[in-house]
């Protein structure tokens, strides 16, 4: 098998080292992660999707801080140390689930709102200056699991760039899927091939959601046609009714008719009973407290941004590699992409629980990865959280009456977690050849093995790049030992 050209290779320009921030980038952390864990504190916001459904419990009095922070420790202890920090040492580029998953927890579980922001800026300054440090160190190590861990890079973008036809063939069937696969696939040769300079995937990836999309249209139009052929077929039923089925109806809606005047007359004789919808009456409660704090999301908007802007965080595996290779505008595709795949969970979850997400639709990310200037991230920011905010009822009622995009968001949403984690094993299995050969694959396959057979203790997205780090650390005290001989590149 033929390798890439060096300029089609998407993996990290940069060393596994190049995590160096400048102050405007360490004060834009530390200010982003005291923020958020404020807003998690009052229940406002959570990255946490799994976090947040918890969070009307809480705010209705059914649970406590305690329960509710047990709750986000348990779901995400395992992305921040097993998914979050391994890629942010091997990209040089933070990520949110290394950022914003601790500072869910740590704003729920304080005590005090002034302790909150403190807490997460605490964290923030953790992350900025303490991962730097364990950078140092591991590269001083005679195993550099760190720089094996870029071998991750390859499999995760070209991967990723297939889950549209995941999610065409869920959806829609063998023979979708099959031709969403032969156009991507010969988008990728042909690409690579007549522009090597542009990441292959993209084109890709966007003729894939592109033909998801009217797949999903021609399913509703031909819906639509279908109901529009009954509709006229009952009218002509009608029209064709004998006189007495006539009579015999309108004899009934006479009796129909006294009836109705009786239960009125009765229901003055009786207190109203309202007959709303408590779904439609706790969304639009939820809404309206969103609302209420809408100078705080303004601000969380536009902190986002600027951290996409400063081009020192990705928001996703992918997106990370790509802005670690200097490919903004490949990283701001791909997360466009990928924020329709959540956009129902995130507006459906912030309705039924009055709590948004802390990034948001996720839009924020590519504007951010595209702006020229910070200032300009912080404005644009702000006024993507505005409008993602007030439109979040609107949002609510189009997606009620689109049962077929929700259906594609959800397929999506599948998709990009089956890819992903396939290629981070894949990936993973090539850093732990790189470090350590047959008996790297040995320790780092074992490791995964193991954790699938005690029942997933880490869940499976992290766990294969929490065993490459665990098999880097086992093979350096290898060395130590002298029971291991580091390969030689």
């Amino acid at each position: 098998m033929g390798s890439l050209p060096a300029a089609a290779s998407p993996g990290p320009a940069a060393a596994a080292g190049a995590l160096g921030f400048s102050t405007a980038g360490q004060l834009t952390v530390i200010g982003v992660c005291a923020l958020t864990a404020y807003l998690a504190h009052l229940a406002l916001a959570v990255f946490n999707d799994g976090v947040r459904p918890f969070l009307l419990d809480f705010l209705q009095g059914r649970t406590t801080r305690r329960a509710t922070g047990a709750v986000s420790f348990g779901l995400s202890a395992g992305f921040v140390f097993g998914l979050g920090a391994p890629m942010a040492l091997s990209s040089g580029v933070l990520n949110p689930w290394l950022v914003f998953l601790p500072t869910d927890l740590l704003g729920i579980l304080a005590p005090r709102k002034w302790l909150a922001p403190v807490l997460g800026g605490a964290w923030g300054a953790v992350v900025v200056f303490g991962l730097k440090g364990a950078n140092e160190v591991a590269h001083e190590l005679p195993v550099d699991f760190l720089t094996a861990m870029q071998q991750m890079a390859t499999p995760i973008l070209f991967l990723f760039t297939l889950f549209p036809v995941l999610a065409i063939s869920k959806q829609f069937g063998r023979l979708p899927g099959a031709v969403a696969g032969v156009v991507e696939v010969a988008l990728v040769v042909v690409t690579m091939k007549l522009w090597p300079m542009v990441f292959a995937g993209a084109p890709a990836m966007a003729a894939g959601v592109l033909l998801l999309i009217g797949f999903a249209v021609a399913k509703d139009l031909r819906q639509q046609r279908r109901e529009r052929v009954r509709a006229a077929d009952e009218r002509m039923v009608t029209a064709d009714e004998q006189p007495e089925a006539a009579d015999e109806r309108a004899e009934a809606a006479d009796k129909h008719a006294k009836a109705a005047a009786e239960g009125a007359t009765a229901a003055h004789e009786r207190p109203a009973v309202p007959d709303e919808d408590p779904m439609v009456s706790l969304f639009s409660a939820s809404a309206a407290r969103l609302r209420r704090h809408l100078p705080l999301f303004m601000a969380l908007g536009a902190g986002v941004c600027l951290l996409a802007q400063l081009h020192i965080f990705g928001g996703g595996e992918a997106a990370s590699f790509l802005i670690a290779k200097g490919r903004t505008a490949e990283a701001a595709q791909v997360d466009f992409y990928r924020a329709f795949g959540f956009l129902p969970l995130i507006a459906t979850t912030a309705l039924a629980s009055g709590a948004y997400g802390i990034a948001g639709f996720t839009f924020v990310y590519p504007v951010g990865y595209l702006l020229p200037s910070p200032w300009w991230a912080l404005v644009c920011g702000a006024l993507v959280f505005a409008a993602e905010v007030l439109a979040l009822s609107g949002i609510g009622r189009v997606l009620g009456g689109l049962p077929s995009v929700r259906d594609s968001s959800e397929q999506l949403r599948g998709a990009i977690g089956a890819t992903l984690q396939l290629a981070l094993l894949f990936g993973s299995l090539l850093a732990a050849q790189a470090m350590g050969g047959g008996l790297g694959i040995l320790l780092v396959g074992g490791l995964y093995l193991l954790n699938e057979a005690m029942g997933r203790v880490v869940v499976r997205s992290a766990a294969g790049p929490a065993a490459v780090v665990v098999g880097g650390v086992l093979l350096n005290v290898l060395y130590w030992l002298d029971l291991f001989t580091p390969l030689t590149s």
